[in-house]
């Protein structure tokens, strides 16, 4: 990890209040009393000297990952760095790298259209590129840290530029040192990814292994857009589009026990939805476990579980973080009474 002094020449900044309902992928009805946006790198010394005004910073991206009180505290820093450029065409990788305000898929769908194969897997994942490594994003078998290489990032507290390499950023499932750091304490800039050449499909998920315009061919014959396609069908064939059904995507992980945990769950359960891991451990599909309490398609008041993927909680209308958590705590309530098994929210959850 190293750093590089401030520019110290830059733009004021005057936060503004600004509605954040379109702001966030539930749809929940937000305010932010105290608002800016960063659009451009001189921007940032003046942002430092801002946010020490407030004991309180939310950085916000696409807002797919985060549950919003109805006035949210503090200053709010809404991320807005464009670009997409190819930095380098090596033997090995493409190597690229996009602003942080980037769409996470307009980057994917770039990519594959450019030839660059690598991210298909992980297309129709909303949110932008500076949200991704903080979640580690993944899906259908494919991780971001497995292509991540660095990432510019600001110390908004030191004001100050910091590079970030992979060993830095703490990588786990759905997890990264920036989940851990002071809200308001990092703001990613931009996110360089390599991209493996020779490219080689991913299908070690049923969904695709099965999928008709995959299934039972030779994965030689196979390309970087055919993947993608076949991704965003499974998807939208689960999973509600946002801007039709306020969502957050998955709402909780999937929780990894030991052996003998999963031994016991097996034995008691015969149909339990399992991965075995490398080191030992299995991943328990959550989804799986929601749904068989029952919850698939049920609501409680204006918030619900969605009809075809028990893993998404919805936003039927008029719904606000307090509905959203109480469904969330009910789904955990009985998932642990009957598997003895703890779910935990993906989303971060923000407290008024």
């Amino acid at each position: 990890m190293s750093s590089m002094p401030p520019n110290l020449a830059s733009p004021a900044l005057v936060p503004a209040p600004v509605s954040l309902r379109e702001h966030n992928t539930l749809g929940l009805a937000a305010r932010a009393a105290h608002c800016v946006t960063i659009g451009d790198p001189a921007q940032l010394p003046a942002l430092t000297r801002l946010a020490a005004r407030y004991d309180r910073r939310l950085v916000l991206g696409g807002g797919s990952n985060v549950v919003l009180p109805p006035e949210v505290p503090g200053l709010v820093i809404r991320v807005a760095l464009p670009g997409l450029r190819l930095v380098q065409a090596r033997e090995d990788a493409w190597i690229v790298e996009a602003g942080a305000g980037h769409g996470w898929h307009d980057l994917v769908q770039a990519c594959v259209q450019n030839g660059w194969g690598g991210l298909e897997n992980l297309a129709l994942i909303p949110g932008q590129v500076g949200a991704a490594p903080v979640q580690n994003i993944g899906a259908y078998g494919l991780e971001l840290a497995e292509r991540f290489v660095q990432l510019q990032a600001w110390d908004i507290e030191q004001g100050r530029r910091v590079t970030f390499e992979a060993a830095d950023c703490g990588f786990a499932y759905r997890d990264s040192v920036f989940k851990h750091a002071r809200p308001g304490r990092w703001l990613i800039l931009s996110v360089r990814l390599a991209l493996p050449r020779p490219w080689r499909p991913l299908l070690r998920y049923p969904d695709l292994l099965e999928h008709p315009d995959l299934a039972g061919r030779d994965p030689a014959a196979l390309s970087p857009g055919r993947i993608f396609q076949a991704v965003c069908q499974v998807r939208q064939a689960k999973l509600p589009d946002p801007r039709v059904l306020g969502n957050a995507g998955s709402f909780f992980k999937n929780p990894v026990v030991d052996a003998a945990t999963h031994a016991r769950l097996r034995t008691a359960f015969p149909q339990l939805v399992s991965y075995a891991q490398p080191d030992g451990r299995y991943k328990l599909a959550a989804g799986w476990l929601i749904d068989s309490c029952g919850w698939k398609g049920r609501s409680l008041g204006p918030a619900g579980v969605h009809d075809r993927q028990a893993l998404v909680l919805v936003n039927r209308g008029g719904a606000g973080a307090h509905d959203i958590l109480a469904l969330a705590a009910a789904i955990q309530r009985e998932v642990q009474a009957r598997y003895g098994v703890a779910l935990e929210p993906e989303p971060v959850v923000v407290s008024g």
